[in-house]
């Protein structure tokens, strides 16, 4: 059975970003938390591709021989 009285209950902002998405209703310290996450998040995706470079170079050195 939903909770009555949900409507009461302060909303959460969603954990992740969207791009694109109205930025007005956050606050400087969520900004900074939201730029945080996402300069992580880009130092992983900039490393899972170094490492898909590494093997796609590795196999194409391989074929050549």
């Amino acid at each position: 059975m939903p909770d009555p009285f949900a409507d009461d209950l302060p909303q959460r902002k969603p954990a992740q970003h969207v791009l694109g998405q109205d930025l007005s209703a956050m606050s400087v310290d969520e900004l900074d938390e939201r730029v945080e996450q996402l300069q992580a998040e880009i130092a992983r995706l900039q490393e899972a591709r170094r490492a898909k470079m590494a093997s796609r170079d590795a196999a194409a050195a391989f074929f050549k021989s």
